[in-house]
């Protein structure tokens, strides 16, 4: 039995921790932690707990539908698309991540009859990696046992641990690493992004340096944590490194993170919630240290990490790092493609197809996951490249969708990023995208008790919601959003923050239009989700 909860969804009301306690458990208020490969005695509990779950986000034995819609599961939608293709063409999905296997599903669900085939340069079933920096550290779930369900029953040709190494558009083939040339009349391009290593490469082989991206890094860590060791280093106080040094603490462990700027999460969330996650960490025992950049890590005689420099001259004695510095999309094998790849990703338009290098939209490659970089336009149609599990599946789901369909039944990319991470027993959540505003406000609840909804502001419009322990609330700021409904915020509703008045975001300084087009997102629905745009001159005046 395979258990997938759409934590993107989830808010936390618990009622499978009630109904499938050796399943599921919540930490803290409303972070919910399960194990996504049970025992089969457990199966009545875990359907109950699914039947009992007020926002439907926990599927067994198969993988969630990404996209709400007015009906609990999307059906095979109309194409318009060319029936012989569907029945004899051929598609290559390169890249066996959660983008590309949850894509492979969608085009069998749809009616894609055609050569299927799944190039993956790892040797695994495509697996969730969320887990691997919040439950398998902890030891609390294995390794394997975040693989994803249903993949094998799906008809592919499965080309295993073959990683590709050029694509050739104008003989429509895959270039794999064992010298063979898969033919393709469509591909879809899911290689996703891997952990990006410490520069120096004598000191990243120290041994007790560690990234986290992979199943294997994951196990790694996790055996070298539970070896028993006398100090964490963290490098980077992004959400990876901010999980990491949750973990640490919940194990007992000493751990200091390193920081260059002003506070953990600020490049993702601004200064003012950065902010609050430092005092979080603070708090839990973390030594945190910001402003200040590791400059060389240190190693004995045999090779075994010691501790690191840092830029302020002070020394970090630790036996174990973790090296939290983003990650480096995949896109080397596109060398020569012809294909606008560059390090922030793959370009695509708004309905996955690639761009060339010349700025023209091709009609038979697609791109999907982290690998992707795609205009919104909520966000003035600038190009985002998003490393979220749920951009990840509405983005294969869309790429498939466009893949069998005809022009007039394709579908945009409209959906709005979410996330969330686990952290000291908080559950952190965004909807939209923090760092576009130059306001912020906290709307509910209270910043001291770390449960609270800051809400962000961009030229007097809604653009994004972070939460703490607030989750509930999510779904309604998504739906302002879509609106571009106006900010500050101004209604009454339970737990309002009254007299709070909005203040500088405190987010990384960005290139945005004098001018940008303001839309509203309409429908429900992914074949009837458009855009309109909001003519704010005109509201202004009446």
């Amino acid at each position: 039995m395979r258990v997938v909860v759409d934590l993107t969804r989830c808010q936390g009301y618990g009622q499978c921790a009630f109904l499938a306690p050796d399943v599921f458990t919540m930490r803290g208020r409303e972070a919910l932690m399960y194990d996504p490969d049970p025992a089969d005695d457990q199966r009545e509990q875990v359907l109950r707990a699914a039947a009992a779950c007020p926002v439907q986000a926990l599927h067994v034995d198969r993988m969630t539908t990404q996209h709400r819609t007015v009906r609990p599961e999307l059906p095979p939608s109309p194409t318009g698309g060319d029936d012989d293709f569907k029945r004899n063409g051929r598609i290559v999905i390169v890249g066996a991540s959660l983008a590309g296997g949850r894509a492979a599903g969608v085009l069998r669900r749809d009616g894609f009859t055609g050569s299927l085939t799944l190039i993956g340069d790892e040797d695994h079933q495509p697996y969730d990696r969320p887990p691997l920096s919040k439950q398998v550290l902890t030891g609390r779930v294995s390794a394997e046992g975040t693989t994803l369900p249903h993949l094998r029953e799906i008809e592919v040709e499965w080309l295993a641990g073959t990683p590709a190494t050029g694509l050739d558009l104008a003989a429509k083939q895959v270039g794999l690493a064992d010298g063979r040339r898969i033919g393709f009349d469509k591909v879809l391009i899911a290689t996703g992004a891997r952990a990006r290593r410490w520069p120096n490469e004598t000191e990243a082989g120290l041994d007790g340096v560690h990234v986290l991206r992979t199943l294997e890094e994951a196990e790694l860590l996790r055996e070298r944590l539970d070896a028993g060791v006398k100090r964490v280093l963290v490098v980077g106080a992004g959400f990876t490194g901010a999980e990491v040094a949750s973990v640490c603490r919940g194990l007992d462990l000493p751990v200091t993170v390193v920081e260059s700027g002003a506070a953990p999460l600020v490049g993702a969330l601004g200064g003012v919630v950065g902010a609050v996650a430092a005092d979080l960490q603070r708090e839990n025992g973390v030594d945190l240290r910001c402003e200040v950049k590791v400059t060389s890590l240190e190693g004995d005689d045999q090779g075994r990490l010691t501790g690191a420099r840092l830029s302020d001259g002070s020394m970090v004695e630790a036996d174990v790092a973790v090296i939290a510095l983003g990650a480096v999309r995949n896109v080397e094998w596109l060398r020569n493609s012809g294909l606008a790849a560059g390090p922030w990703g793959v370009a695509t338009d708004a309905g996955c197809r690639a761009v060339d290098v010349n700025g023209l939209v091709t009609d038979d490659v697609f791109v999907a996951g982290d690998v992707a970089r795609f205009p919104h336009p909520v966000y003035h149609y600038q190009f985002m490249s998003l490393e979220h599990w749920g951009n990840a599946i509405a983005q294969a789901e869309i790429a498939a969708h466009n893949m069998l369909s005809d022009q007039a039944h394709r579908w945009p990319h409209l959906s709005l990023p979410v996330f969330w991470s686990l952290q000291f027993g908080v559950n952190i959540k965004s909807v939209g995208v923090p760092t576009f505003a130059d306001e912020v406000v906290i709307a509910h609840g209270s910043v001291e008790e770390r449960r609270f909804v800051a809400v962000y502001g961009y030229q007097g419009r809604i653009t994004a919601a972070v939460t703490f322990d607030q989750a509930f609330w999510l779904d309604f700021y998504r739906r302002l959003i879509e609106q571009a409904a106006p900010f500050p915020p101004d209604f009454r509703v339970v737990d309002r923050q009254d007299g709070a008045r909005p203040v500088p975001a405190e987010v990384s300084q960005r290139v945005v239009p004098a001018q940008g087009a303001t839309v509203m997102v309409t429908g429900h629905d992914p074949g009837e989700r458009r855009v309109a745009l909001a003519n704010i001159q005109d509201e202004a005046r009446h």
